[in-house]
């Protein structure tokens, strides 16, 4: 008799000590739990062995990439069911260790052995990446920036729109946007209102992806540009556009590390979502680059994920299944860490406003575009990374709509030695 999903079931419930949130199907077609929840499908015995030989986020990580594990139904509604359990146990949250110390964990642990079948640990996904300490060194952060960005440009144009722009989005602000593609330009709208850009002055870009930042700077604001990338795939792409744009001569796009750039000083210095690749023990250096690389009232735009402080700071660790599959090397800082370093760099920091909420409906809508066109997507890259791609961004939308994660965008001057920061009385002019 067809039994597996209803054993798997109570297995699990005995290690959570919580009811099951979602219904199950088993590869023997068996069903257990409640009938209108969203379905977990578990197509194999491998699944359950890579969640025993790696517990917890990563082993069902790779379940998910490799396709043992599937889910029907809304997507949101399975991962907000079951993101109380693995996500947002808290402190109050049993343990795997504290589980094992009861007799009937044990005992059901024992049930999964036998459920999973031979004992041989299943290889990875060949789309993760091999955990490393996290050094920031030139060479490692070129190789986690090819490993993000390198998926291909077509893939890219799935998720992102025209507009590829690879950073939350702001929406209904300047022109009432409500298409992704309006509230992109107007995103870069507010960064180029905020640095102040004024026609003739330069403008450097770090992390510009496929310079999307650099042509809306140029063309709508007459301003010169050097945009960086480690992506040779972005760079290639992006000087591509320059040249339709007819801008060859006002944006320069460069294969270079911000940290090798010496052709200083500028007007004013744009960072949207990539300071998350520089990692906290980088990040003063980060900072104090950017300081030096600008002219006294210049300006900068820190546009950045920010995730919660905690009680205890040295404790923090990077997500597994980002680190592993998605942003190799990638780290989140508080706020008020960030804004504290930039501080220490020499920066005024002027204004800090949070978008948090525009980025959970960004993501949404990158989700829908990726979903839309999925069967290109896998020709295009491969259905472990697509999958990789639809968990990451469906999850994060989640963590962002949650309050687990925020963006942030952290003006900043370099004030000039009689202390003037040339900044309007009334900042915020751009609203």
């Amino acid at each position: 008799m067809a039994d597996a999903a209803s054993r798997l079931g109570r297995v699990a419930e005995q290690v959570l000590g919580v009811p099951l949130p979602v219904r199950l199907r088993a590869w023997d077609g068996s069903q257990a739990g409640p009938p209108d929840a969203p379905t977990f499908v578990v197509r194999n015995r491998r699944a359950l062995r890579r969640m025993l030989f790696k517990p917890g986020e990563l082993g069902l990580a790779r379940a998910w990439v490799a396709g043992d594990l599937d889910i029907e139904g809304d997507l949101y509604a399975a991962l907000a069911a079951v993101s109380g359990l693995v996500w947002e146990r808290g402190d109050g949250g049993r343990t795997l260790v504290q589980a094992l110390r009861e007799p009937e964990v044990r005992a059901a642990v024992r049930e999964l052995l036998r459920l999973a079948g031979p004992p041989i640990p299943p290889a990875p996904p060949r789309e993760e990446v091999r955990r490393r300490r996290h050094l920031h060194t030139r060479h490692s952060d070129r190789r986690a920036i090819s490993h993000h960005y390198d998926v291909g440009n077509d893939f890219y144009e799935i998720v992102l729109g025209p507009s590829m722009v690879y950073s939350c989005a702001y929406w209904g602000a300047i022109d009432d946007a409500d298409t992704l593609e309006g509230a992109q330009h107007d995103k870069l709208e507010l960064v180029c209102a905020k640095l102040g850009l004024t026609s003739g002055q330069r403008l450097l870009d770090v992390g510009c992806g496929w310079g999307s930042m650099a042509i809306h700077a140029a063309r709508e604001h007459g301003v010169s540009v050097v945009g960086v990338t480690l992506s040779q795939e972005q760079a290639a792409f992006a000087r591509k556009r320059v040249a339709d744009a007819g801008l060859t001569d006002r944006v320069e796009i460069r294969v270079q590390d911000y940290r090798d750039v010496t052709d200083g000083p500028y007007d004013a210095i744009s960072s949207i979502g990539m300071a998350e690749h520089v990692g906290a023990e980088r990040y003063l250096e980060y900072a104090e680059n950017l300081h030096g690389l600008l002219k006294p009232g210049g300006r900068l735009l820190n546009h950045q994920i920010a995730r919660r402080p905690q009680h205890d700071e040295s404790a923090y660790d990077v997500d597994a299944f980002i680190d592993a599959y998605v942003f190799p090397d990638g780290e989140l800082a508080p706020i008020g860490s960030t804004v504290t370093q930039l501080e220490r760099a020499g920066f005024e920091v002027r204004d800090v406003e949070s978008i948090r909420e525009h980025y959970a409906r960004t993501l949404r809508q990158w989700v829908a575009n990726l979903e839309a066109d999925w069967k290109r997507a896998v020709r295009l890259t491969s259905p472990g990374r697509a999958r990789v791609w639809r968990l990451y961004m469906a999850a994060s939308a989640l963590a962002f709509e949650r309050n687990r994660i925020g963006v942030n965008q952290v003006l900043a001057v370099k004030p000039s030695e009689s202390g003037a920061s040339g900044l309007p009385l009334r900042t915020r002019t751009w609203n």
